[in-house]
C-alpha cells in the first residue's frame, strides 16, 4: 500500500467513527465522551480473532461489531435514563476503565504493548465502499421512524414522552446503533494498521470527534462528513509544520465555534442543494413553456 493510499484509508476509517457521533449528537443529543472505547472493543476483538482463529475477514468484522453493540447495550441500558451531562461523564469513565483493563491484561491482550502482527487486509477501495454503505445506512436511519423519534427526543424529551415515545428505548437504540458503527471502525483500523494498543483509544479521541462534528454542523450529516475529511487529512497535509499542526486544528475549531455556532453547514445537507437545483430547473422549464 502506497503512502497516500495508507493516509486516505486511515482517514476513511476515522471518518466512519466520526459519523457514529453524528447519530448520537446530531440526531439524539447524546454526548458520549467515551465513544472511542467501542472503537477499542472492535479493534481488539478483530486483533485477537484475526491472530487466534482462521475465520474470514467478513465474519470477524461482524463479530467485532456485535461485541461493540453488546458492550453498548450493557453500558447504555442503565445510563440512558440519566441526564445528558451524566451520560457524558459515565461513558468517559467506561472508556478509561476499558483502557486501564487492557493495560493490565498482558496475558490476553498484550497489556500496554498491545497486539501486533494483525494481517493487513484493508484497502482503499474497500474503505470507500464501506464508507458509502455507512452513509446510506445513517441517512436511512435518520429518515426512519426511529430517526424521527431521535430528533423529537433531542428537541424536548418531556414533549416526546408526552406524545407516547419511549425516550429511554429510543436513546438506547441510537446508542447501540452508533456504537456498532464505531466498533466497525475499530475493526477496520486493526486491519489497516496491523497493530492496536490501549492508549490510542483514550477519551481525548472522543473529544476530538465531538469537536469535528460541531465544526461541520451538529445537525448536518454532510457537514460531519466533510469536517471529518478535513481534520483526518489535515495532520498529514501539515506534517511539515510539526507541532503547529495541533495549533492550526485548534484555531479552526475555535473560529468556527465562535463565528458559526451552528457549524459550517448548519442544518443543510448535500441533498438540499440537489433538490434546489432540480426545483430551479423545473421552474425555468415552466417559464420557457
Amino acid at each position: 500500500m502506497s503512502y497516500y493510499s495508507a493516509v486516505m484509508t486511515s482517514a476513511i476509517v476515522n471518518i466512519i467513527a466520526i459519523l457514529s457521533m453524528y447519530t448520537l449528537m446530531g440526531l439524539t443529543g447524546i454526548f458520549s465522551m467515551g465513544q472511542a472505547a467501542f472503537m477499542c472493543v472492535g479493534a481488539y476483538a478483530t486483533g485477537m480473532l484475526a491472530i487466534h482463529s482462521h475465520l474470514p475477514m467478513a465474519v470477524i468484522v461482524v463479530l467485532s461489531i456485535l461485541a461493540g453493540m453488546v458492550c453498548a447495550l450493557l453500558v447504555g441500558f442503565p445510563v440512558v435514563k440519566l441526564r445528558r451531562d451524566y451520560i457524558a461523564m459515565i461513558t468517559m469513565g467506561f472508556g478509561e476503565a476499558i483502557v486501564a483493563l487492557l493495560n493490565n491484561m498482558s496475558n490476553i491482550t498484550g497489556g500496554a504493548n498491545g497486539i501486533n502482527n494483525i494481517p493487513r487486509k484493508m484497502t482503499l477501495w474497500l474503505g470507500v465502499i464501506i464508507l458509502a454503505l455507512i452513509l446510506v445506512i445513517t441517512m436511512n436511519f435518520k429518515r426512519s421512524k426511529y430517526g424521527r423519534y431521535c430528533i423529537a427526543v433531542k428537541n424536548d424529551e418531556l414533549s416526546a414522552a408526552a406524545m407516547g415515545i419511549n425516550v429511554a428505548r429510543v436513546k438506547l437504540t441510537a446508542f447501540v446503533f452508533a456504537s456498532g458503527i464505531t466498533a466497525l471502525a475499530g475493526s477496520l483500523l486493526a486491519y489497516t494498521t496491523t497493530y492496536v494498543e490501549p492508549t490510542a483509544f483514550g477519551f481525548t479521541k472522543s473529544i476530538d470527534w465531538i469537536s469535528f462534528v460541531f465544526v461541520g454542523g451538529v445537525n448536518s450529516l454532510t457537514g460531519t462528513l466533510l469536517s471529518g475529511m478535513i481534520f483526518c487529512t489535515l495532520p498529514e497535509i501539515l506534517r511539515f509544520a510539526d507541532m503547529y499542526r495541533i495549533i492550526a486544528q485548534c484555531a479552526i475549531v475555535l473560529l468556527v465555534v465562535n463565528f458559526l455556532p451552528n457549524g459550517l453547514f448548519g442544518e443543510h445537507e448535500f441533498t438540499d442543494a440537489i433538490a434546489a437545483i432540480r426545483k430551479a430547473a423545473k421552474n425555468r422549464k415552466r417559464g420557457n413553456l
